[in-house]
Protein backbone atom coordinates (compact mmCIF):
# COMPACT_ATOMS: atom_id res chain seq x y z
CA UNK A 1 0.00 0.00 0.00
CA UNK A 2 1.39 3.31 -1.30
CA UNK A 3 2.24 5.70 2.29
CA UNK A 4 1.01 9.49 1.68
CA UNK A 5 3.34 11.87 2.31
CA UNK A 6 3.33 14.40 4.69
CA UNK A 7 5.47 17.49 5.42
CA UNK A 8 5.35 18.61 8.98
CA UNK A 9 5.17 22.20 9.19
CA UNK A 10 6.12 25.06 12.27
CA UNK A 11 5.07 28.50 12.78
CA UNK A 12 8.07 28.52 14.79
CA UNK A 13 11.07 30.56 13.40
CA UNK A 14 13.50 28.00 13.21
CA UNK A 15 16.73 29.92 12.31
CA UNK A 16 16.02 32.21 15.33
CA UNK A 17 15.97 29.36 17.48
CA UNK A 18 18.93 27.31 15.68
CA UNK A 19 20.95 30.64 16.56
CA UNK A 20 19.52 30.67 20.24
CA UNK A 21 20.72 26.96 20.86
CA UNK A 22 23.61 26.91 18.91
CA UNK A 23 22.52 23.96 16.76
CA UNK A 24 21.95 23.56 13.07
CA UNK A 25 18.20 24.62 11.61
CA UNK A 26 18.04 21.21 10.47
CA UNK A 27 18.33 19.73 14.22
CA UNK A 28 16.33 22.70 15.47
CA UNK A 29 13.45 22.03 13.18
CA UNK A 30 13.24 17.76 13.99
CA UNK A 31 13.36 19.00 17.71
CA UNK A 32 10.38 21.62 16.75
CA UNK A 33 8.45 18.53 15.26
CA UNK A 34 9.05 16.48 18.45
CA UNK A 35 7.41 19.42 20.31
CA UNK A 36 10.91 20.48 21.62
CA UNK A 37 11.36 24.53 20.71
CA UNK A 38 12.64 26.59 23.34
CA UNK A 39 16.65 27.23 23.95
CA UNK A 40 16.07 25.46 27.54
CA UNK A 41 14.11 22.55 26.45
CA UNK A 42 16.47 22.14 23.73
CA UNK A 43 19.66 22.13 26.52
CA UNK A 44 18.10 20.23 28.37
CA UNK A 45 17.36 17.28 25.90
CA UNK A 46 20.73 17.09 24.44
CA UNK A 47 22.42 17.13 27.75
CA UNK A 48 20.09 14.30 28.90
CA UNK A 49 21.89 14.45 32.35
CA UNK A 50 21.27 12.72 35.79
CA UNK A 51 20.62 15.92 37.57
CA UNK A 52 17.45 16.81 35.69
CA UNK A 53 15.97 14.08 37.17
CA UNK A 54 13.19 14.82 38.84
CA UNK A 55 13.14 13.86 42.91
CA UNK A 56 11.51 10.78 43.35
CA UNK A 57 9.75 11.82 46.86
CA UNK A 58 7.46 13.75 44.60
CA UNK A 59 5.88 10.62 43.72
CA UNK A 60 2.64 9.53 45.47
CA UNK A 61 3.69 7.30 48.14
CA UNK A 62 7.34 6.80 47.77
CA UNK A 63 8.26 7.54 51.44
CA UNK A 64 5.82 5.36 52.95
CA UNK A 65 6.60 2.62 50.16
CA UNK A 66 10.17 2.80 50.81
CA UNK A 67 10.22 3.02 54.49
CA UNK A 68 8.14 0.12 54.95
CA UNK A 69 10.60 -1.77 53.08
CA UNK A 70 13.35 -0.21 55.13
CA UNK A 71 11.43 -1.22 58.39
CA UNK A 72 10.81 -4.57 56.49
CA UNK A 73 15.21 -5.40 56.16
CA UNK A 74 15.72 -4.03 59.46
CA UNK A 75 12.81 -6.79 61.24
CA UNK A 76 14.59 -9.25 58.69
CA UNK A 77 11.32 -9.84 57.56
CA UNK A 78 11.18 -12.18 54.36
CA UNK A 79 10.07 -10.10 51.34
CA UNK A 80 9.25 -11.09 47.68
CA UNK A 81 9.71 -9.00 44.71
CA UNK A 82 6.21 -9.43 42.62
CA UNK A 83 7.67 -8.99 38.91
CA UNK A 84 6.05 -9.60 35.42
CA UNK A 85 7.89 -11.70 32.56
CA UNK A 86 8.45 -9.07 29.53
CA UNK A 87 11.51 -6.83 29.27
CA UNK A 88 10.28 -4.15 31.40
CA UNK A 89 9.40 -6.46 34.05
CA UNK A 90 12.29 -8.97 34.43
CA UNK A 91 14.58 -5.45 34.33
CA UNK A 92 12.53 -3.96 37.32
CA UNK A 93 12.62 -7.31 39.26
CA UNK A 94 16.38 -7.41 38.72
CA UNK A 95 16.88 -3.59 39.92
CA UNK A 96 14.97 -4.06 42.87
CA UNK A 97 16.42 -8.01 43.86
CA UNK A 98 20.01 -6.21 43.32
CA UNK A 99 19.46 -2.89 45.54
CA UNK A 100 17.34 -5.23 48.03
CA UNK A 101 20.40 -8.08 48.00
CA UNK A 102 22.99 -5.36 48.61
CA UNK A 103 21.31 -3.81 51.72
CA UNK A 104 20.87 -7.00 53.60
CA UNK A 105 17.58 -8.30 53.17
CA UNK A 106 15.84 -11.62 53.23
CA UNK A 107 14.37 -11.20 49.74
CA UNK A 108 13.02 -13.59 47.26
CA UNK A 109 11.55 -12.81 43.56
CA UNK A 110 9.03 -14.68 41.91
CA UNK A 111 8.57 -14.29 37.94
CA UNK A 112 4.82 -15.39 36.99
CA UNK A 113 4.10 -18.14 34.47
CA UNK A 114 2.33 -16.42 31.04
CA UNK A 115 0.07 -19.08 30.36
CA UNK A 116 -0.46 -20.51 34.21
CA UNK A 117 -0.56 -17.64 36.35
CA UNK A 118 -1.46 -14.94 33.44
CA UNK A 119 0.06 -10.81 34.06
CA UNK A 120 0.21 -9.84 37.71
CA UNK A 121 -0.96 -11.19 41.07
CA UNK A 122 -2.05 -14.37 41.13
CA UNK A 123 -4.05 -15.87 44.10
CA UNK A 124 -2.41 -19.58 44.08
CA UNK A 125 0.80 -17.72 44.07
CA UNK A 126 0.03 -15.29 46.74
CA UNK A 127 -1.33 -18.29 48.67
CA UNK A 128 1.92 -20.35 47.95
CA UNK A 129 3.91 -17.06 49.43
CA UNK A 130 2.28 -17.15 52.33
CA UNK A 131 2.98 -21.16 52.71
CA UNK A 132 6.77 -20.14 52.30
CA UNK A 133 6.56 -17.37 55.08
CA UNK A 134 6.34 -14.52 53.13
CA UNK A 135 5.72 -11.15 54.89
CA UNK A 136 5.74 -8.40 52.35
CA UNK A 137 5.03 -8.17 48.68
CA UNK A 138 6.90 -5.57 46.85
CA UNK A 139 5.29 -5.62 43.07
CA UNK A 140 7.35 -4.12 40.23
CA UNK A 141 5.84 -3.52 36.31
CA UNK A 142 2.04 -4.97 37.77
CA UNK A 143 -0.49 -4.81 40.61
CA UNK A 144 -2.28 -1.51 40.32
CA UNK A 145 -5.42 -3.76 38.79
CA UNK A 146 -5.26 -6.15 41.30
CA UNK A 147 -7.37 -5.36 43.69
CA UNK A 148 -9.08 -8.64 44.79
CA UNK A 149 -5.56 -10.34 44.86
CA UNK A 150 -4.79 -7.35 47.15
CA UNK A 151 -7.54 -8.26 49.44
CA UNK A 152 -6.66 -11.46 49.55
CA UNK A 153 -2.83 -11.11 50.68
CA UNK A 154 -4.05 -8.59 53.48
CA UNK A 155 -6.46 -11.07 54.55
CA UNK A 156 -3.73 -13.38 54.69
CA UNK A 157 -1.66 -10.76 56.90
CA UNK A 158 0.83 -9.42 54.11
CA UNK A 159 1.97 -6.35 53.64
CA UNK A 160 1.68 -5.05 50.03
CA UNK A 161 3.89 -2.15 48.27
CA UNK A 162 2.77 -1.94 44.76
CA UNK A 163 5.21 -0.20 42.55
CA UNK A 164 3.51 0.16 38.60
CA UNK A 165 3.10 2.53 35.72
CA UNK A 166 0.21 0.83 33.55
CA UNK A 167 -3.27 2.87 33.57
CA UNK A 168 -5.49 2.66 37.02
CA UNK A 169 -8.24 0.61 36.03
CA UNK A 170 -11.98 2.11 36.62
CA UNK A 171 -15.40 1.28 36.89
CA UNK A 172 -17.99 3.11 34.43
CA UNK A 173 -21.48 3.94 35.04
CA UNK A 174 -23.44 6.61 32.30
CA UNK A 175 -20.23 7.53 31.19
CA UNK A 176 -18.51 8.50 34.81
CA UNK A 177 -15.51 6.88 35.05
CA UNK A 178 -14.78 6.17 38.84
CA UNK A 179 -11.10 5.04 39.06
CA UNK A 180 -10.26 2.05 41.45
CA UNK A 181 -6.90 1.74 43.65
CA UNK A 182 -6.13 -1.78 45.45
CA UNK A 183 -6.24 -0.84 49.00
CA UNK A 184 -2.38 -1.85 49.23
CA UNK A 185 0.00 -0.76 52.05
CA UNK A 186 1.72 1.75 49.73
CA UNK A 187 0.28 2.31 45.91
CA UNK A 188 3.45 3.95 43.91
CA UNK A 189 2.45 4.77 40.92
CA UNK A 190 2.63 8.28 38.74
CA UNK A 191 -0.45 7.67 36.82
CA UNK A 192 -2.44 8.26 40.09
CA UNK A 193 -4.66 10.63 39.92
CA UNK A 194 -3.49 12.09 42.95
CA UNK A 195 0.23 11.99 42.26
CA UNK A 196 2.15 15.43 41.60
CA UNK A 197 5.04 13.70 40.25
CA UNK A 198 6.03 15.99 36.98
CA UNK A 199 6.43 12.92 34.87
CA UNK A 200 3.59 10.82 34.51
CA UNK A 201 5.41 8.63 31.57
CA UNK A 202 8.29 5.80 33.60
CA UNK A 203 7.93 2.73 32.73
CA UNK A 204 8.11 -0.26 35.72
CA UNK A 205 11.79 -0.36 35.18
CA UNK A 206 12.28 3.54 35.75
CA UNK A 207 9.94 3.39 39.39
CA UNK A 208 11.65 0.76 40.29
CA UNK A 209 15.10 2.81 39.61
CA UNK A 210 13.27 5.74 41.86
CA UNK A 211 12.56 3.12 44.33
CA UNK A 212 16.37 2.11 44.68
CA UNK A 213 17.49 5.54 44.83
CA UNK A 214 15.44 6.47 47.60
CA UNK A 215 15.89 3.31 49.92
CA UNK A 216 19.85 3.49 49.64
CA UNK A 217 19.45 7.13 50.58
CA UNK A 218 17.64 6.07 53.76
CA UNK A 219 20.09 3.26 54.27
CA UNK A 220 22.47 6.27 53.97
CA UNK A 221 24.12 5.13 50.78
CA UNK A 222 23.83 8.76 48.97
CA UNK A 223 26.87 8.30 47.07
CA UNK A 224 25.93 4.25 45.73
CA UNK A 225 27.07 4.36 42.28
CA UNK A 226 23.95 3.81 40.55
CA UNK A 227 25.35 2.48 36.98
CA UNK A 228 24.02 -1.06 37.40
CA UNK A 229 20.47 0.07 38.05
CA UNK A 230 20.25 2.78 35.43
CA UNK A 231 21.92 0.21 32.66
CA UNK A 232 18.89 -2.02 33.50
CA UNK A 233 16.10 0.63 34.01
CA UNK A 234 17.33 1.59 30.33
CA UNK A 235 16.54 -1.89 28.98
CA UNK A 236 13.60 -1.38 30.24
CA UNK A 237 12.85 1.93 28.94
CA UNK A 238 13.26 1.21 25.31
CA UNK A 239 12.05 -2.13 25.24
CA UNK A 240 8.29 -1.17 26.72
CA UNK A 241 8.28 1.53 24.15
CA UNK A 242 7.43 4.46 26.17
CA UNK A 243 7.72 8.23 25.00
CA UNK A 244 11.89 8.61 25.23
CA UNK A 245 10.96 12.42 26.60
CA UNK A 246 11.63 14.28 29.53
CA UNK A 247 13.36 11.61 32.05
CA UNK A 248 12.87 8.45 29.75
CA UNK A 249 15.39 9.95 27.35
CA UNK A 250 17.67 11.15 30.45
CA UNK A 251 17.50 7.70 31.38
CA UNK A 252 18.01 5.33 28.13
CA UNK A 253 20.36 7.99 26.48
CA UNK A 254 22.91 7.44 29.74
CA UNK A 255 21.84 3.48 29.91
CA UNK A 256 23.67 3.11 26.53
CA UNK A 257 26.88 4.37 27.12
CA UNK A 258 26.76 2.31 30.04
CA UNK A 259 25.87 -0.67 28.07
CA UNK A 260 29.26 0.15 25.64
CA UNK A 261 31.16 -0.76 28.53
CA UNK A 262 29.27 -2.61 30.37
CA UNK A 263 30.13 -4.55 33.58
CA UNK A 264 27.05 -6.87 33.68
CA UNK A 265 28.27 -10.46 32.52
CA UNK A 266 25.35 -11.52 31.65
CA UNK A 267 24.60 -8.28 29.19
CA UNK A 268 27.94 -8.89 28.06
CA UNK A 269 27.70 -12.87 26.95
CA UNK A 270 24.31 -11.92 25.26
CA UNK A 271 25.75 -8.74 23.29
CA UNK A 272 29.00 -10.75 22.09
CA UNK A 273 26.02 -13.43 21.01
CA UNK A 274 24.43 -10.94 19.35
CA UNK A 275 27.56 -9.52 17.71
CA UNK A 276 26.97 -6.12 17.98
CA UNK A 277 29.72 -4.10 17.69
CA UNK A 278 28.25 -0.99 19.37
CA UNK A 279 25.05 -0.74 21.44
CA UNK A 280 22.43 1.57 20.33
CA UNK A 281 18.63 2.01 21.20
CA UNK A 282 17.99 -0.51 17.76
CA UNK A 283 20.28 -3.30 19.40
CA UNK A 284 18.19 -2.64 22.61
CA UNK A 285 14.79 -2.63 21.31
CA UNK A 286 15.25 -5.10 18.57
CA UNK A 287 17.95 -7.27 19.51
CA UNK A 288 18.51 -7.46 23.34
CA UNK A 289 15.04 -7.10 23.93
CA UNK A 290 13.68 -9.85 21.84
CA UNK A 291 16.07 -11.89 23.58
CA UNK A 292 14.71 -11.52 27.04
CA UNK A 293 11.18 -11.43 25.98
CA UNK A 294 11.31 -14.49 24.56
CA UNK A 295 11.90 -16.76 27.96
CA UNK A 296 8.92 -15.29 28.87
CA UNK A 297 6.87 -16.52 25.93
CA UNK A 298 8.24 -19.92 25.71
CA UNK A 299 9.69 -20.67 28.68
CA UNK A 300 10.41 -18.90 31.75
CA UNK A 301 11.60 -14.99 32.21
CA UNK A 302 13.12 -16.07 35.37
CA UNK A 303 15.99 -17.34 33.15
CA UNK A 304 16.10 -13.86 31.93
CA UNK A 305 16.75 -12.10 35.24
CA UNK A 306 18.92 -15.16 36.27
CA UNK A 307 21.41 -13.78 33.02
CA UNK A 308 20.93 -10.23 34.46
CA UNK A 309 22.17 -11.57 37.89
CA UNK A 310 24.31 -13.92 37.24
CA UNK A 311 28.57 -14.01 38.17
CA UNK A 312 30.17 -17.36 36.32
CA UNK A 313 31.06 -16.96 33.20
CA UNK A 314 30.42 -20.47 32.23
CA UNK A 315 26.64 -20.16 32.97
CA UNK A 316 26.25 -16.00 31.73
CA UNK A 317 27.47 -18.19 28.56
CA UNK A 318 25.05 -21.18 28.79
CA UNK A 319 21.97 -18.47 29.65
CA UNK A 320 23.06 -15.97 27.03
CA UNK A 321 22.94 -19.06 24.15
CA UNK A 322 19.60 -20.10 25.69
CA UNK A 323 17.77 -16.52 25.24
CA UNK A 324 19.16 -16.19 21.72
CA UNK A 325 17.82 -19.81 20.50
CA UNK A 326 14.75 -19.08 22.01
CA UNK A 327 14.25 -16.06 20.38
CA UNK A 328 15.14 -17.67 17.07
CA UNK A 329 12.37 -20.34 17.54
CA UNK A 330 9.85 -17.50 18.67
CA UNK A 331 10.74 -15.66 15.35
CA UNK A 332 10.11 -18.59 13.47
CA UNK A 333 6.90 -19.05 15.20
CA UNK A 334 5.91 -16.00 14.17
CA UNK A 335 6.76 -15.94 10.56
CA UNK A 336 5.01 -19.51 10.07
CA UNK A 337 1.59 -18.15 11.57
CA UNK A 338 1.99 -14.39 9.76
CA UNK A 339 2.52 -16.19 6.48
CA UNK A 340 -0.60 -18.42 7.06
CA UNK A 341 -2.87 -15.95 8.37
CA UNK A 342 -2.01 -13.53 5.40
CA UNK A 343 -2.53 -16.51 3.27
CA UNK A 344 -5.90 -16.97 4.73
CA UNK A 345 -6.87 -13.05 4.19
CA UNK A 346 -5.99 -13.16 0.66
CA UNK A 347 -8.59 -16.16 -0.12
CA UNK A 348 -11.40 -15.12 1.87
CA UNK A 349 -14.07 -11.81 2.20
CA UNK A 350 -11.77 -10.42 5.27
CA UNK A 351 -9.27 -9.04 3.21
CA UNK A 352 -11.36 -5.67 2.35
CA UNK A 353 -12.07 -5.54 6.47
CA UNK A 354 -11.08 -1.76 7.81
CA UNK A 355 -10.91 -3.81 11.36
CA UNK A 356 -9.61 -7.45 11.30
CA UNK A 357 -10.38 -10.12 13.83
CA UNK A 358 -8.67 -13.65 12.94
CA UNK A 359 -9.16 -16.78 14.56
CA UNK A 360 -6.38 -19.39 14.67
CA UNK A 361 -6.06 -21.84 17.40
CA UNK A 362 -2.76 -22.90 17.32
CA UNK A 363 -1.10 -19.33 17.44
CA UNK A 364 1.07 -19.77 20.53
CA UNK A 365 -0.83 -17.15 22.84
CA UNK A 366 2.34 -15.40 23.83
CA UNK A 367 3.44 -14.56 20.58
CA UNK A 368 -0.70 -13.41 19.28
CA UNK A 369 0.63 -9.77 19.85
CA UNK A 370 3.61 -9.77 17.81
CA UNK A 371 1.23 -11.64 14.99
CA UNK A 372 -0.93 -9.01 15.39
CA UNK A 373 1.49 -6.30 14.84
CA UNK A 374 2.96 -7.42 11.49
CA UNK A 375 -0.65 -8.03 9.87
CA UNK A 376 -1.26 -4.60 11.12
CA UNK A 377 1.77 -3.39 9.78
CA UNK A 378 0.56 -5.14 6.20
CA UNK A 379 -2.69 -3.96 5.70
CA UNK A 380 -2.36 -1.14 8.15
CA UNK A 381 -5.73 -1.58 9.54
CA UNK A 382 -6.77 -3.08 13.77
CA UNK A 383 -5.87 -5.99 14.23
CA UNK A 384 -6.59 -8.81 16.89
CA UNK A 385 -5.30 -12.11 16.75
CA UNK A 386 -7.09 -14.65 19.28
CA UNK A 387 -5.43 -18.16 19.41
CA UNK A 388 -7.01 -21.43 21.40
CA UNK A 389 -6.45 -20.25 25.08
CA UNK A 390 -6.27 -23.01 28.04
CA UNK A 391 -10.13 -21.70 28.62
CA UNK A 392 -11.07 -20.07 26.40
CA UNK A 393 -9.61 -17.93 23.35
CA UNK A 394 -7.98 -15.13 23.74
CA UNK A 395 -5.36 -12.63 22.15
CA UNK A 396 -4.28 -9.44 21.13
CA UNK A 397 -5.09 -6.42 18.96
CA UNK A 398 -2.74 -3.85 17.52
CA UNK A 399 -4.08 -0.66 16.33
CA UNK A 400 -3.37 2.56 13.86
CA UNK A 401 -3.36 6.46 15.17
CA UNK A 402 -7.29 6.55 13.69
CA UNK A 403 -8.36 4.06 15.72
CA UNK A 404 -8.59 3.86 19.50
CA UNK A 405 -8.58 -0.22 19.86
CA UNK A 406 -9.29 -0.01 24.12
CA UNK A 407 -12.79 2.46 23.20
CA UNK A 408 -13.92 0.49 20.56
CA UNK A 409 -13.23 -2.57 22.25
CA UNK A 410 -15.41 -0.67 25.13
CA UNK A 411 -18.86 -0.98 23.19
CA UNK A 412 -18.49 -3.95 22.53
CA UNK A 413 -17.95 -5.08 26.17
CA UNK A 414 -21.19 -7.24 26.62
CA UNK A 415 -19.89 -9.63 24.42
CA UNK A 416 -16.34 -10.20 26.01
CA UNK A 417 -15.10 -12.03 28.98
CA UNK A 418 -12.50 -9.85 29.91
CA UNK A 419 -9.99 -7.12 28.11
CA UNK A 420 -7.77 -4.33 29.00
CA UNK A 421 -5.31 -2.04 27.17
CA UNK A 422 -4.94 1.55 25.62
CA UNK A 423 -5.19 2.76 22.20
CA UNK A 424 -2.86 1.06 20.03
CA UNK A 425 -2.91 -2.84 22.21
CA UNK A 426 -5.10 -4.15 23.86
CA UNK A 427 -5.57 -7.98 25.10
CA UNK A 428 -9.13 -9.91 26.27
CA UNK A 429 -10.07 -13.25 26.55
CA UNK A 430 -13.72 -14.57 24.58
CA UNK A 431 -16.14 -17.54 24.54
CA UNK A 432 -15.89 -18.85 21.49
CA UNK A 433 -19.52 -18.39 20.41
CA UNK A 434 -18.88 -14.46 20.41
CA UNK A 435 -16.07 -14.41 18.45
CA UNK A 436 -18.19 -14.03 15.26
CA UNK A 437 -20.47 -11.49 17.05
CA UNK A 438 -17.74 -9.40 18.04
CA UNK A 439 -16.38 -9.15 14.49
CA UNK A 440 -19.35 -8.22 13.14
CA UNK A 441 -20.14 -5.86 16.06
CA UNK A 442 -16.48 -3.97 15.23
CA UNK A 443 -17.38 -3.81 11.33
CA UNK A 444 -20.43 -2.10 11.81
CA UNK A 445 -19.32 0.16 14.63
CA UNK A 446 -16.13 1.17 12.41
CA UNK A 447 -15.78 4.39 10.99
CA UNK A 448 -12.59 4.54 9.29
CA UNK A 449 -12.55 5.49 5.99
CA UNK A 450 -10.12 5.04 2.94
CA UNK A 451 -7.85 7.57 3.54
CA UNK A 452 -7.75 6.70 6.83
CA UNK A 453 -5.92 3.56 6.57
CA UNK A 454 -2.97 4.62 3.97
CA UNK A 455 0.03 4.93 6.16
CA UNK A 456 1.56 8.52 6.42
CA UNK A 457 4.98 9.04 6.90
CA UNK A 458 5.55 12.31 8.55
CA UNK A 459 8.97 13.77 6.92
CA UNK A 460 10.71 16.44 8.96
CA UNK A 461 12.39 18.57 6.51
CA UNK A 462 13.41 18.84 2.77
CA UNK A 463 16.72 17.87 2.63
CA UNK A 464 19.66 18.85 -0.63
CA UNK A 465 22.16 16.16 -0.52
CA UNK A 466 24.72 18.77 -0.53
CA UNK A 467 23.77 19.46 3.07
CA UNK A 468 24.38 16.04 4.07
CA UNK A 469 27.91 16.41 5.56
CA UNK A 470 29.78 14.01 8.48
CA UNK A 471 28.85 17.35 10.96
CA UNK A 472 25.52 17.05 10.21
CA UNK A 473 25.20 13.29 10.87
CA UNK A 474 26.78 13.41 14.37
CA UNK A 475 24.89 16.05 15.63
CA UNK A 476 21.56 14.22 14.07
CA UNK A 477 23.55 11.14 16.12
CA UNK A 478 23.27 13.39 19.37
CA UNK A 479 19.10 13.26 19.56
CA UNK A 480 19.52 9.09 19.88
CA UNK A 481 18.61 7.54 21.73
CA UNK A 482 15.35 6.84 18.71
CA UNK A 483 11.77 5.22 19.61
CA UNK A 484 8.38 6.46 20.52
CA UNK A 485 8.49 9.94 20.70
CA UNK A 486 11.53 10.69 19.70
CA UNK A 487 11.28 9.34 16.65
CA UNK A 488 14.44 8.55 14.31
CA UNK A 489 14.55 12.43 11.98
CA UNK A 490 12.63 11.83 8.42
CA UNK A 491 13.97 13.73 5.76
CA UNK A 492 13.47 13.61 2.17
CA UNK A 493 14.47 15.36 -1.26
CA UNK A 494 12.68 15.47 -4.36
CA UNK A 495 13.23 15.23 -8.31
CA UNK A 496 16.79 13.46 -7.14
CA UNK A 497 18.75 12.45 -10.87
CA UNK A 498 19.55 8.39 -10.80
CA UNK A 499 23.07 7.69 -12.71
CA UNK A 500 23.02 3.74 -11.68
CA UNK A 501 20.80 1.23 -10.24
CA UNK A 502 22.39 -1.86 -8.50
CA UNK A 503 21.03 -4.95 -6.74
CA UNK A 504 23.01 -6.31 -3.91
CA UNK A 505 23.40 -8.95 -1.59
CA UNK A 506 23.50 -12.74 -1.03
CA UNK A 507 19.53 -12.84 -1.26
CA UNK A 508 19.42 -10.08 -4.10
CA UNK A 509 17.45 -7.78 -1.61
CA UNK A 510 19.44 -4.47 -1.29
CA UNK A 511 18.75 -1.69 -3.55
CA UNK A 512 21.89 1.05 -4.37
CA UNK A 513 20.73 4.05 -5.65
CA UNK A 514 23.61 6.27 -7.50
CA UNK A 515 22.00 9.72 -7.17
CA UNK A 516 23.48 12.73 -8.40
CA UNK A 517 23.88 15.86 -6.37
CA UNK A 518 22.19 18.24 -7.76
CA UNK A 519 24.15 21.57 -9.14
CA UNK A 520 27.30 19.39 -9.00
CA UNK A 521 29.03 16.37 -10.55
CA UNK A 522 29.05 14.78 -6.79
CA UNK A 523 27.43 11.95 -6.01
CA UNK A 524 25.99 9.83 -3.26
CA UNK A 525 25.01 6.69 -2.97
CA UNK A 526 21.63 5.69 -1.09
CA UNK A 527 20.58 2.00 -0.03
CA UNK A 528 17.69 0.46 0.53
CA UNK A 529 17.95 -2.64 2.88
CA UNK A 530 14.53 -5.25 1.73
CA UNK A 531 13.32 -2.73 -0.81
CA UNK A 532 14.19 -4.30 -4.24
CA UNK A 533 10.71 -5.91 -4.63
CA UNK A 534 8.96 -2.83 -3.62
CA UNK A 535 11.43 -0.97 -5.87
CA UNK A 536 11.00 -3.17 -8.92
CA UNK A 537 6.73 -3.19 -8.86
CA UNK A 538 6.85 0.94 -8.71
CA UNK A 539 9.01 0.62 -12.15
CA UNK A 540 6.82 -2.12 -13.70
CA UNK A 541 3.74 0.56 -12.71
CA UNK A 542 5.02 3.29 -14.17
CA UNK A 543 6.97 1.60 -17.13
CA UNK A 544 5.60 -1.53 -17.59
CA UNK A 545 7.64 -3.97 -19.73
CA UNK A 546 10.17 -1.27 -20.08
CA UNK A 547 11.24 -1.33 -16.75
CA UNK A 548 14.57 -3.61 -17.11
CA UNK A 549 15.92 -1.10 -19.43
CA UNK A 550 15.53 1.48 -16.75
CA UNK A 551 17.34 -0.73 -14.39
CA UNK A 552 20.42 -1.13 -16.86
CA UNK A 553 20.02 2.72 -17.87
CA UNK A 554 18.46 4.76 -15.47
CA UNK A 555 19.56 8.26 -16.79
CA UNK A 556 16.70 10.05 -17.26
CA UNK A 557 14.97 8.28 -13.78
CA UNK A 558 13.84 10.96 -11.45
CA UNK A 559 12.97 10.15 -8.02
CA UNK A 560 11.23 11.65 -4.80
CA UNK A 561 13.27 9.87 -1.81
CA UNK A 562 12.38 9.90 2.02
CA UNK A 563 15.96 9.36 4.13
CA UNK A 564 17.85 8.73 6.96
CA UNK A 565 21.63 9.86 6.22
CA UNK A 566 24.26 7.69 7.84
CA UNK A 567 28.11 7.41 7.64
CA UNK A 568 29.09 3.79 6.45
CA UNK A 569 32.63 2.35 7.46
CA UNK A 570 34.47 -0.04 5.42
CA UNK A 571 38.13 -1.15 6.10
CA UNK A 572 39.02 2.45 8.29
CA UNK A 573 37.13 4.19 5.62
CA UNK A 574 33.98 6.23 6.21
CA UNK A 575 31.65 7.17 3.56
CA UNK A 576 28.35 9.44 4.00
CA UNK A 577 25.14 7.22 2.95
CA UNK A 578 21.54 7.49 3.01
CA UNK A 579 19.62 5.15 3.65
CA UNK A 580 16.17 5.32 1.62
CA UNK A 581 12.96 4.88 3.66
CA UNK A 582 10.55 5.32 0.44
CA UNK A 583 11.09 6.60 -2.99
CA UNK A 584 8.39 7.47 -5.60
CA UNK A 585 8.74 8.52 -9.42
CA UNK A 586 9.53 12.45 -9.30
CA UNK A 587 6.03 14.08 -10.92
Amino acid sequence: MKARWLLRTTKIDVKELANKANISPITAKILIDRGINTPQEIKKFMRASLEDLYNPLLMKDMDKGTDIIKEAIQQNKKICIYGDYDADGVTSTTILYKALTKLGSNVKYHVPDRENEGYGMNKNRIKILKDEGIDVILTCDNGIACTEEVKLAKELGMTVVITDHHELPFIEDKGERTYVIPEADAVINPKRKDCSYPFKLLCGAGISLKFTQVLFEKFNLKNENMKEYIELAGIGTICDVVDLVDENRIIAKNAIEIMNDTNNLGLKCLIELIGCKSVKSYTIGFQIGPCINATGRLDTAALSVELLLCKDEKRAKELADILYQLNKKRQEMTNKNVDEIIDSIENCDMKNDKVLLIYKEDVHESIAGIVAGKIREKYNVPTIVLTGGKEMPKGSGRSIEEYNLFEELMQCKNLIYKFGGHPMAAGLSIEEENICKLRQKLKENCTLTNQDIIPKIRIDKRLPFAYISSNLIQEINSLEPFGKGNASPVLAEKNVCIQRIAILGKDKNTLKLKCRINNSNRCIDALGFGKVDEFTELLKEHYGERYLQIINNPMNLKLDIIFTPYENEYMGNKTVQVRINDVRISR
